[in-house]
């Protein structure tokens, strides 16, 4: 009989495995359709000019009355439900099926903006945010003190 030395680890990495196979299913249903490619946080493109901050986001097979946006100073909240209905005859049979999903995801801002003044366009399931930035971060300029180093 052979002795073999005891490794903890490879019962941890086992473990971390099985998690991450289980995750992976969760996260990848094919029975979901369309649902499995709509996560539970919707992609998020932020850029920023001198005037703005523009937030662009993907909610494709939803309509504008389904999302709810909420502009703080220095945060987007974004929410919304995902209601599908579908229903086929076929041979004197009828077959429906339905789906729900909602996400929610708030996205931090890297300035203040003004919240009053907020555009937002809405077409073929991309949310187009335009975001002026506060007066006070426009014309922000530090000064930089240089301290002269002895070596």
């Amino acid at each position: 009989m052979a002795l073999v030395r005891y490794n903890p680890w490879h019962e941890m990495n086992s473990l971390q495995r099985q998690l991450n196979r289980l995750f992976d299913d969760a996260l990848t249903n094919d029975g979901w359709g369309d649902f499995g490619n709509f996560s539970k946080v919707p992609a998020a493109e932020l850029t920023e000019t001198d005037d703005a901050v523009h937030l662009k986001l993907e909610v494709p097979g939803m309509e504008a009355k389904d999302l709810d946006v909420q502009v703080m100073g220095d945060r987007v909240a974004i929410s919304g439900e995902r209601k599908s209905e579908t229903k086929t005859e076929e041979d004197g049979r009828t077959r429906s099926e339905f789906r729900y999903g909602k996400f929610s995801r708030v996205i931090p801002l890297p300035v203040r903006i003004q919240n009053t003044n907020v555009t937002a366009d809405y077409k073929d399931g991309i949310l187009n945010l335009t975001l002026p930035k506060a007066e006070e971060e426009k014309n922000k300029v530090v000064k930089v003190n240089l301290i002269e180093s002895a070596e």
